[in-house]
């Protein structure tokens, strides 16, 4: 499944970066899940059985909302076989249009015809004529979708995507899983999207490393527990045009075209899986100071956005958790009360 701002394996952008102590109620497993490496680790005494019906869970998932497998219900509703959905997906496509409205158009689970467009979905890569664009563009806009219960209706030539936040979705249904076989302790990597299940097990917060958008390594460390983190950014996956102009593969709804408007990443932290992985594609496409905007008018969220201009933009309820890494003083850390 391939997911707006998609993260690929080895260029997460969190990465884990101090390990668990060792327990003897320690359960792991690694997998390949909606196109990227997921992990889980988990502790307490249903770990084991938790994090293997976690992994089962997100899999089954995988068949209901993939974009491009043909036996998905999603890929069934886009080639008009289908009109109906199970109550999970009906659950999220309403979910995801309702981020749609809340945010204004900024995430649009209809883009998929502009996405497949430009390549980001194939991996061939070109740039669409402006006629183009113009006449996939008549084939998004969500406010078009009709949904009443698990019946879904799309007008001819549209196409739904539940990219932006399947991963999300999969994430909050691996911690009620976990939770539900008493598990206290975990660490939840869905591709780059972190999900923590309480704290470390011996009541620390986990350590997470915010990726360095313009180069290798980390700007900083995120000090958290419980809750989840996601971060989008065009540096995930681009291309260079012949021309030599970079695109990044975030796509701007109303324009079809990549985002560029100063941003290189938006970090998201909330309690909720899916709402982070909805809101850093949104916000990323807003910039700046709409995303600020919106997160003085909405709340319930805190980020962090680096700009490339060198600012870490972070809001005043994670920014003592956030420490700015020594190698990395260039950087301007400024604190937005919200």
């Amino acid at each position: 499944m391939k997911k707006i701002c998609l993260g690929i394996f080895f260029a997460l952008t969190l990465c884990l970066l101090t390990a668990c102590s060792g327990s003897p109620r320690e359960y792991s497993t690694d997998f390949f899940a909606m196109d990227t490496f997921m992990s889980i680790t988990a502790f307490g005494d249903g770990a084991e059985e938790g994090v293997k019906a976690t992994a089962r869970r997100v899999m089954e998932l995988e068949r209901l909302l993939s974009v491009t497998d043909e036996g998905s219900e999603i890929y069934a509703l886009n080639s008009g076989r289908a009109s109906s959905v199970s109550a999970e997906t009906a659950e999220l496509i309403a979910f995801a249009l309702d981020i749609a409205d809340r945010t204004g158009g900024t995430l649009d689970p209809t883009i998929y015809p502009v996405l497949r467009a430009w390549g980001f979905t194939t991996g061939e890569y070109s740039v669409p004529s402006a006629e183009e664009l113009s006449g996939l563009l008549e084939s998004v806009g969500y406010e078009r979708v009709r949904a009443d219960g698990d019946t879904i209706a799309l007008s001819e030539g549209m196409m739904l995507d539940l990219g932006a936040v399947a991963k999300g979705f999969a994430a909050d249904e691996a911690e009620r899983i976990l939770r539900g076989n008493g598990v206290t302790s975990a660490l939840i990597n869905l591709g780059g999207n972190i999900q923590l299940v309480g704290s470390k097990p011996d009541g620390s917060d986990w350590r997470l490393g915010l990726k360095d958008p313009s180069g290798e390594g980390n700007i900083g460390v995120l000090t958290v527990s419980d809750c989840a983190v996601v971060t989008s950014g065009s540096y995930e996956r681009s291309f260079t045009a012949p021309d030599g102009t970079v695109y990044g593969h975030i796509i701007d709804p109303a324009s079809g075209i990549p985002v560029d408007n100063g941003l290189l990443s938006v970090t998201v932290i909330s309690d909720e899986g899916r709402l982070c992985d909805a809101l850093s594609t949104a916000l990323f496409v807003m910039g700046r100071d709409r995303a600020l905007e919106f997160r003085r008018e909405n709340g319930g969220f805190d980020v962090i956005l680096i700009t490339d201009s060198g600012e870490v933009l972070i809001t005043d309820g994670i920014a003592d958790d956030f420490t700015l890494d020594g190698a990395h003083s260039e950087l301007t850390v400024k604190v937005i009360e919200c």
